[in-house]
């Protein structure tokens, strides 16, 4: 039976909003959870989230090239300043702290030697390789770029401080440019992106010859300093991997969106319907594998969907 109207007044006929048994709830799992799917919408609103969550990627992916492209853009003007400084000191910083094999006292050389040069040649022919892999290393954080650094400016000192022969002193960026580059490779692997996978791919398949200055017999080159820092690179690709990203699971909605009867908290399914809506393992038909969702969001930063 409709409701009465009051004299003079005009009976208007609420409309029901679908989602609006859902809002507070909604609002406190995308806070908590993090979903993409959670922000306002339902669970049979899946796309819309995913859509949402592309969206963020491609923000994320903007700001981190550019916080790459300036710690990069820092990192180099050390570097050129640090010539200038060897220059105007006829290139005392070469004497003082290259690399001399087993040598105690130019030990601690190794984490200098790797930013300094012998000439503007020498600077000139480093700075291109060490901008381009530097920025790969770098995008995907500067705190794990300085860790990566770190480490294969020692990798490489290492390799050169104990094998190579004596009587030779080795400066130059060329070792933390391997590293870099054996980084690269392989830290989409560990890290399990499919845009890192397919970058790793590239940079391979394109500069593969550097490997070829990483072995014996090479003239002209520590091939040592090299293949240390390319050992280094491939190990910190594992260390420095992102342990943040779950496992893949294999199906289902997540559990803290459901109670254990597999109703939501307002007694409704996630979509605003009835509880008979949900099978009997409480979970959603429409359910996704959220691996699946990330290698949606993954082809669609690659904009192949």
């Amino acid at each position: 039976m409709a409701p009465a109207a009051r004299p003079g007044a005009r009976f208007v006929p609420c409309r029901p909003r679908p989602y609006d048994a859902f809002e507070k709830f909604e609002a406190a799992e995308a806070r908590e959870l993090g979903s993409a799917g959670a922000q306002g919408e339902s669970v049979g609103g899946l796309s819309h989230g995913w859509e949402r969550a592309d969206r963020r990627t491609a923000d994320e992916m903007i700001g981190e090239a550019r916080r790459a492209l300036f710690v990069m853009f820092g990192f180099m003007a050390v570097v050129w300043a640090l010539q200038v400084v060897n220059w105007l000191s006829d290139y005392r910083l070469d004497t003082d702290f290259g690399v001399i094999p087993r040598d105690m006292g130019r030990l601690p050389g190794i984490l200098v030697s790797p930013f300094l040069h012998f000439g503007w040649d020498h600077i000139e022919a480093n700075s291109g390789p060490l901008f381009i892999f530097g920025f790969l290393a770098a995008y995907r954080g500067a705190v794990r770029f300085v860790w990566l650094t770190l480490l294969v400016a020692m990798t490489s000192g290492l390799a050169v401080w104990l094998f190579q022969e004596a009587d030779t002193m080795s400066v130059g960026a060329s070792g933390v440019v391997f590293g870099y580059f054996g980084y690269v490779v392989l830290r989409g692997l560990f890290d399990r992106r499919l845009v890192d996978v397919l970058i790793g791919v590239v940079m391979a398949a394109s500069f593969a010859y550097l490997v070829t200055v990483a072995v014996p017999g090479t003239p002209g080159v520590s091939w040592l300093a090299h293949l240390g820092g390319l050992v280094g690179g491939m190990i910190g690709a594992y260390l420095l991997r992102d342990g943040r990203r779950p496992a893949p699971v294999t199906g289902g909605t997540p559990p803290t969106a459901l109670d254990r009867r597999g109703t939501s908290p307002t007694g409704l399914d996630p979509r605003g319907t009835s509880p008979t809506a949900l099978d009997r393992r409480g979970t959603s038909p429409t359910a996704v594998d959220p691996s699946r969702a990330e290698l949606h969001k993954e082809l669609r930063d690659l904009g192949l969907l």
